[in-house]
């Protein structure tokens, strides 16, 4: 294999400025005839050699980023420079030069990152933000990471395929427009830099540079029930696991969940493997006379219950954080009243028909049980154990789709299937 002696100088650059390069960037910049630039800036590249008298020493290649740059760059004979923005190796060209040129041939100089220079100007930490990129590919990813909910988000955008729309679009979808601000950062780092805050139940701005990026910071929201709706709760509003933020019982299933309960006015309901208490607390707001148990082993259950009891303006009984089977062993029941709803959620089957065995020896007829079941290969046994303590029961599949914006225009985004085994007490 030929040895290549000359080499590729990848610079990253994030202003137009040549005095703001470091000082050996601009020896090599003065020193390198055969110059590569993105045709979006060409003309402010070129000004540099004109600013030091170096014009007729130079050759400049406008680049567009395609396979006619590689060919420029193969037919170089000495060392060439290639211009990028920011860091070039972070959702930049670096990564398909190095599918194109061995790595002896290449040096990289990064620059600040656009989104580095975001939040230094926002005034933000950044280091746990999640960076998606959705120049030139699809927004599966961008949704993804919208559905995980992280405090910050970072998006590298195309103002070639509507990106701000689609962001828009994909917030709606899911919910999410008032659990971000949406802060538009356009040309960070050059003269022409403008950051700032939308509102996006408004239009978009028309007036909107091709050079941007979005950042996404959770929303610091004062949560009043009186404009929560009387039923079917949008999910963002239920505080949840920051580790886990889709540990709770999305909307679609609960509203199934809350209208198999038959929720009498007067009575009580007990919520086991509640988790953020999304069902128990929607119950208690549909039914305020109701007396509400929660009970999740899981530790900051209760703290995450008493936060949603705030934004749904209700208030549960109980609230127990601990294991069911302690609630059994260690608790005094016959002080407790007794289920006329019961919903099962977040154990095992072991579990599921130690609760079963438990308490539907002391429901009353036209008592409830439901239980939320993802596992298949539980449900016959709930079932049988269900109609044995005298309940008739029926099961349904649920399976939903979400409509979500993409470049082409539209696609339907699958949510989890989930068996809903209701029994109801007849004897």
């Amino acid at each position: 294999m030929t040895e290549v002696n000359r080499k590729i100088h990848v610079i990253g650059i994030n202003s137009y400025k040549f005095e703001d390069l470091s000082c050996d960037l601009q020896n090599l910049f003065l020193e390198t005839e055969n110059i590569a630039v993105p045709n979006s800036y060409f003309e402010e590249i070129k000004s540099w050699s004109e600013e030091n008298g170096l014009l007729k020493k130079k050759s400049f290649f406008s680049s567009k980023s395609n396979n006619e740059l590689f060919n420029w760059l193969r037919s170089q004979k000495t060392d060439a420079i290639l211009i990028s923005r920011g860091d070039p190796l972070w959702f930049g060209i670096g990564r398909i030069l190095l599918e194109n040129f061995s790595k002896e041939e290449l040096s990289f100089y990064p620059s600040n990152t656009c989104i580095q220079l975001a939040f230094s100007k926002l005034k933000i930490p950044w280091q746990d933000t999640v960076n998606v990129s959705i120049h030139g590919r699809d927004s599966i990813k961008l949704v993804e990471a919208l559905k995980a909910r992280p405090a910050s988000l970072t998006i590298i955008t195309d103002s070639n395929n509507k990106s701000l729309e689609i962001i828009k679009e994909n917030l709606s979808e899911l919910n999410l427009i008032d659990f971000y601000d949406f802060w538009l950062c356009e040309e960070i780092g050059f003269d022409k830099e403008n950051i700032r805050k939308l509102n996006l139940k408004e239009s978009l701005p028309t007036n909107i540079s091709k050079l941007n990026i979005v950042v996404l910071t959770k929303s610091k929201i004062n949560y009043s029930n009186n404009n929560l709706p009387i039923f079917g709760i949008s999910d963002h509003i239920f505080k949840t696991f920051d580790d886990r933020p889709n540990l709770f019982t999305k909307r679609e299933i609960r509203v199934q969940i809350l209208a198999d309960l038959e929720l009498p006015k007067n009575g009580v309901i007990w919520d086991i493997g509640a988790g953020c208490g999304s069902i128990g607390l929607e119950a208690l707001k549909l039914r305020p006379n109701l007396d509400l148990f929660c009970i999740d082993k899981r530790i900051g259950s209760k703290e995450l219950i008493l936060e949603n009891s705030k934004r749904l303006g209700v208030k549960p009984k109980f609230i127990f954080e601990e294991d069911i089977n302690n609630t059994f062993n260690k608790r005094n029941l016959s002080s407790f009243g007794k289920p006329n709803r019961l919903v099962i959620g977040g154990c095992n089957k072991k579990t599921k028909l130690q609760i079963i065995k438990t308490l539907a020896q002391v429901m009353n007829i036209g008592d409830i049980i439901v239980i939320p079941i993802i596992d298949i290969q539980t449900i016959k046994e709930l079932e049988e154990e269900l109609e044995d303590k005298g309940f008739k029961t029926n099961l349904n599949l649920i399976q939903t789709y979400k409509s979500l914006s993409i470049a082409e225009g539209m696609r339907l985004e699958p949510n989890n299937p989930v068996f809903i085994l209701k029994g109801k007490k007849y004897i």
